[in-house]
């Protein structure tokens, strides 16, 4: 399988700093998006520290805490492998965050959301923290790949609020689970087969926020994969929002 990505992020209308983060890794098949939280710029310090982290740990030697981790949960499996793998990065993210927050009193209580993915050969592996989603569009379908970290939807999914109220409520972000803020964190993980034509969304809720599932996949359907990531930020900028608009859009060919 060959891969090919692209990135657009915006600071969008209201906010002063773009606390958003993103990497392409096409070589090493690494793909990340992060949403920093905290203000005063922490934010962008957390989502800089979480992206750079997850990176070094995906792609260099393998930790040797990290190496009696998988030995010690007995998986033998590459999928098995690869997801505590991305497991163990973004708790290293989480751990480097909490001290550098502990050595700068400016950035106190900043995290992150975190969403990753690693397309190895066929198959494509997945984790997430937060509310920042990925989806994968496969012939001519829609599919979001991720469940928002968020009370709300913990609501939505308890049967006491369904998903068209929960786009109107104010306190729709409040995270249940952030790298750094949290501690310890508890990633979703998924891996999947690829197949030739799959195109990968990776975003920010500044996307997500004024764009339901429905819109995005509509400017999916009629967006070559090279103009993806530029068109949905432009359409996020359109629809209102008032949020930092991140996109990472990778296809595989």
């Amino acid at each position: 399988m060959e891969l090919e990505a692209y990135a657009r992020t915006d600071v969008g209308p209201v906010r002063e700093h773009n606390e958003d983060a993103w990497m392409i890794d096409l070589e090493s098949g690494v793909f990340v998006v992060a949403d920093g939280m905290g203000g005063h710029a922490a934010g962008e310090v957390a989502s800089a520290l979480a992206t750079e982290t997850v990176h070094e740990v995906l792609v260099g030697a393998p930790d040797p805490e990290e190496t009696r981790l998988v030995r010690d949960h007995g998986l033998e499996d590459s999928a098995d492998v690869l997801r505590e793998r991305l497991r163990y990065a973004m708790n290293q993210a989480s751990i480097r965050i909490r001290r550098e927050s502990e050595a700068r009193p400016e950035t106190r209580g900043m995290g992150t959301t975190l969403v990753v993915l690693v397309v190895d050969g066929d198959h494509a592996h997945l984790a997430h923290v937060g509310d920042s989603r990925a989806y994968l569009w496969r012939a001519g379908r829609l599919v979001r790949l991720t469940r928002d970290h968020t009370v709300v939807q913990q609501e939505i999914d308890n049967g006491n609020l369904s998903p068209e109220l929960a786009r109107l409520l104010p306190n729709k972000h409040i995270l249940t689970q952030s790298v750094g803020f949290h501690g310890p964190v508890e990633p979703d993980t998924t891996t999947r087969m690829v197949e030739p034509g799959d195109v990968f969304v990776l975003c920010s809720d500044g996307l997500t926020d004024p764009l339901d599932d429905d819109a995005l996949s509509k400017i999916i359907a009629a967006t070559p994969i090279d103009m993806l990531a530029h068109v949905l930020v432009e359409e996020a900028l359109k629809a209102g929002t008032e949020d930092n608009v991140t996109v990472v859009a990778v296809g595989v060919t």
